[in-house]
């Protein structure tokens, strides 16, 4: 479900206006977040620990309004709920699309999840659908990044939010990964990307 904005009352117009009219409207911040806890949690569950923190992301970005907000036809809608568009590796290197939906409920999350993986591992091409509450969110663990861009096309009216997620690393017994936080600055600034990273490192910690 969602609602259609009202951009005469909406406190964003302004902002939102001005930066809808740019051919690059995103922007975003590169952090690294503390894995010690959450990385032992999923392997005392027996989960991979990608399905563990994607979980604690859309946990976090559902938690939020900004996240959760959408351009379509230069008109700007809010949805009750978010789900993930997240790259999935198969056997010969390359990777698809996938459709995870969210559940507050891990388990019931992890068994779908689990579903959606194996689904896609055996197709080929990267099945592209035109869903709007999504987040994009991609997995490159084989590289601790300090900083990431993405291949985009400017003729497509593009507002989701872009999560990256890179190598863990350890030093001093703990464990930290890098994050990447990419968002359309007519929807979100700087206070939101923080509050995402402050809720996603809290859900880790648990």
């Amino acid at each position: 479900m969602k609602i259609k904005i009202d951009l005469d009352t909406w406190y964003r117009t302004h902002h939102f206006k001005f930066f809808n009219s740019f051919e690059e409207p995103f922007f975003g911040a590169t952090v690294n977040v503390d894995v010690t806890i959450a990385y032992q949690k999923a392997k005392e569950q027996g989960v991979s620990f990608f399905l563990y923190y994607l979980h604690c992301i859309l946990k976090a970005a559902n938690g939020i309004e900004g996240f959760r907000y959408r351009v379509e036809n230069d008109e700007v809608f809010l949805y009750d709920e978010v789900h993930a568009s997240t790259t999935i590796s198969r056997p010969d290197t390359t990777f698809g699309f996938s459709y995870i939906d969210y559940k507050p409920d891990f388990a019931e999350f992890v068994t779908d999840a689990q579903q959606e993986i194996k689904r896609v591992q055996s197709t080929v091409g990267l099945e592209l659908r035109p869903i709007f509450n999504v987040l994009h969110i991609s997995a490159i663990p084989w590289v601790n990044f300090t900083g990431l861009t993405h291949a985009r096309s400017f003729t497509f009216k593009d507002s989701m939010p872009k999560i990256s997620l890179g190598k863990v690393t350890e030093q001093d017994d703990k464990k930290s990964m890098p994050v990447s936080v990419t968002v359309h600055h007519g929807l979100m600034d700087g206070r939101q990307i923080g509050e995402f990273i402050d809720l996603f490192q809290e859900l880790l910690d648990r």
